[in-house]
C-alpha cells in the first residue's frame, strides 16, 4: 500500500505510527522498509528479520538484495526509510496484551538495546545502506522499535537518544496515529494469529448456518451437469453482480468518514447457499474474481477464450430470491454490432496477476471481500476454502502479502491441496508483487482521499 498525499508527517513518530496502519497490524521481529519519493512516502515493505547467524557473508548480502528488488518496484522512489521492530510477537500488539518483552538486546529476542546496537543488526543496517545506496535508494533514516522504547538507529546524542530510548507511547499517541484512527483505521492482530477468524473491514464472520449449508447442497444438485453451460454461467455472474452492486453501496457517513458498503438486503440462507455453491465450480469462482476487479465483460470474454462452455443443453437453473438486490447498470461498451478492439478486454491471467486493467475497481473488490467473509463464516468445506482464497488474492492485490499468505494457509488447512491457494501462495513465496501494487497510480489506498 502507498501512503496518501494528504496526510502530513511532522516527525519520526508520525512515520512509525503510520506503519502499523499501513500493514494492518503492529509488526514484530520485522524489518519495515518504506520508499521515499522526494519528501513523500511511497510503498511499504515488511519482511521477517533474518536470524543473527545469517546476518553475515553471502546470506546477509542475499537478504539485502531481496529488499532492494522489492523496493525497486516503486519506480518513482529516490530514497528509503528503515524501521526494525525487534520485539517478540505479541509484545506490542497495540497494547492489547501488554508489554511483555524485556528490553535486552534484539539478538536475545528482546526490545531496543540499552547500549550500542547489537552487532547483527549493525551489520544488517550497514549492508542494507550499502546495497540500497548503490541502487539509487539511499537510506535517509533508520529506527529501532522495541516493546517499550524506540530510538534512531544511529543517533548518539544523549539529549534525544539516551538509553534505553524514547517511550513507545510517543508513537501510539502521535498526531498522525490519532488522525488515522479518526478516519476509521484500526490496528488488528498479526496475520497467522487469527487468520481464520479475522474479519475484513466492515464484516463479521457469521456462525455456521445450517440453513445456508442445506441450501448450498440443494443448489449444488441444481448445478450438476450445468458446469459448462453458457446460460448458467451468465446467470451466476448476474447474481454475483447484483450482490456486489449492493455490497459496494455506501452505508452512510459518520464523523467525516464513509462507512463500508453493506448488502442492501441481508444475504438470506437461500442466496448464501447459492453463492457458496458457485464458489465450488472453479471457472465460476475465477470469473467472480475477474469480474470484481475488471468488470463483467472481462469475465465473460475470458471464459469464452478458455473454452469453458460445451455444446450441451443451454438452460440455467432457477435464480435464488434477489429482493433488495437491484439489477446492475450495464457497463459502457462498444456500439451494437461493433466488435471490441484488441487490448480492450483483459485476459484472466492479466487480471489475476494485476497487470490489467490499468487499475482495478478497488471499491468492488472491497465489497467482494465483505461478501466472502460472510460466506466463509456460514460453514466449512470447499466453499470456505474458496472464500479464504479469494480474500487472500484481494489482500495480495492490495500489497499485504502477510495477510494473503495467512489466508492461503487457512484455505489449505480447510481443504488440503486446494489448488488456487497453492498457486497464489507460491507467487508470494517467490517474491512476486501484484502489478497494481507496483504502481502508485494503481495501488490500493486504505484511506479515502476525500475523507476529512
Amino acid at each position: 500500500m502507498t501512503a496518501p498525499d494528504h496526510l502530513k508527517i511532522t516527525g519520526p513518530e508520525d512515520i512509525l505510527g503510520f506503519i502499523p496502519h499501513s500493514l494492518g497490524y503492529w509488526p514484530a521481529n520485522s524489518l519495515v522498509a518504506m520508499t521515499l519519493q522526494g519528501k513523500r512516502l511511497g510503498a511499504t515493505l515488511r519482511v521477517d528479520l533474518p536470524e543473527p547467524s545469517r546476518c553475515r557473508g553471502p546470506a546477509l548480502a542475499a537478504f539485502a538484495r531481496t529488499v532492494r528488488d522489492y523496493l525497486e518496484a516503486d519506480e518513482e522512489a529516490d530514497g528509503a526509510l528503515l524501521a526494525i521492530f525487534s520485539a517478540p510477537e505479541g509484545a506490542a500488539d497495540d497494547g492489547a496484551e501488554g508489554d511483555t518483552a524485556d528490553d535486552g538486546g534484539p539478538d536475545a529476542g528482546g526490545g531496543v538495546p540499552d547500549g550500542d546496537i547489537a552487532p547483527s543488526l549493525a551489520r544488517l543496517l550497514a549492508e542494507l545502506e550499502r546495497t540500497l545506496g548503490a541502487a539509487g535508494l539511499p537510506v535517509r533514516d533508520a529506527w529501532l522499535i522495541g516493546a517499550r522504547y524506540w530510538r534512531n538507529a544511529h543517533c548518539t546524542d544523549p539529549s534525544c537518544c539516551a538509553p534505553p530510548g524514547r517511550p513507545i507511547e510517543e508513537i501510539r499517541n502521535s498526531r498522525l496515529n490519532a488522525e488515522l484512527v479518526f478516519r476509521g483505521s484500526s490496528v488488528g492482530a498479526a496475520p497467522g494469529r487469527s487468520a481464520r477468524g479475522r474479519p475484513a473491514a466492515g464484516g463479521t464472520p457469521a456462525p455456521d448456518e445450517p440453513a445456508a449449508l442445506e441450501a448450498e447442497q440443494g443448489w449444488a444438485r441444481e448445478f450438476s451437469g450445468r458446469w459448462r453451460n453458457r446460460a448458467q454461467f451468465h446467470a451466476v455472474l448476474e447474481v454475483w453482480e447484483r450482490v456486489l452492486e449492493s455490497a459496494n453501496r455506501p452505508a452512510g457517513n459518520t464523523a467525516g468518514r464513509q462507512s463500508a458498503g453493506v448488502p442492501a438486503a441481508a444475504l438470506q440462507a437461500g442466496l448464501a447457499g447459492y453463492l457458496r455453491a458457485t464458489l465450488c465450480v472453479a471457472p465460476w469462482r475465477d470469473a467472480v474474481l475477474v469480474m470484481a476487479a475488471a468488470g463483467r465483460a472481462a469475465a465473460e470474454a475470458g471464459a469464452e477464450k478458455f473454452g469453458v462452455f460445451d455444446a450441451g443443453p443451454d438452460e440455467a437453473a432457477p435464480l435464488p430470491e434477489l429482493d433488495g438486490f437491484p439489477v446492475a447498470a450495464p457497463a459502457p461498451g462498444p456500439a451494437p454490432g461493433e466488435a471490441p478492439t484488441a487490448g480492450e478486454t483483459p485476459g484472466y491471467g492479466d487480471v489475476l496477476l494485476g497487470l490489467l486493467p490499468p487499475a482495478p475497481d478497488w471499491a468492488r473488490l472491497a465489497g467482494l471481500d465483505r461478501v466472502l467473509v460472510f460466506l466463509g463464516g456460514c460453514g466449512g468445506g470447499e466453499a470456505k476454502a474458496a472464500a479464504l482464497t479469494g480474500r487472500g488474492w484481494i489482500e495480495w492485490c492490495r500489497g499485504r502479502g502477510s495477510f494473503a499468505d495467512a489466508l492461503f494457509s487457512a484455505a489449505d488447512a480447510e481443504q488440503p491441496g486446494y489448488r488456487l491457494a497453492e498457486l497464489l501462495a507460491e507467487l508470494g513465496r517467490r517474491g512476486t508483487l501484484c502489478g497494481w501494487a507496483r504502481r502508485r497510480d494503481a495501488a490500493w489506498q486504505k484511506f479515502d482521499p476525500d475523507a476529512a
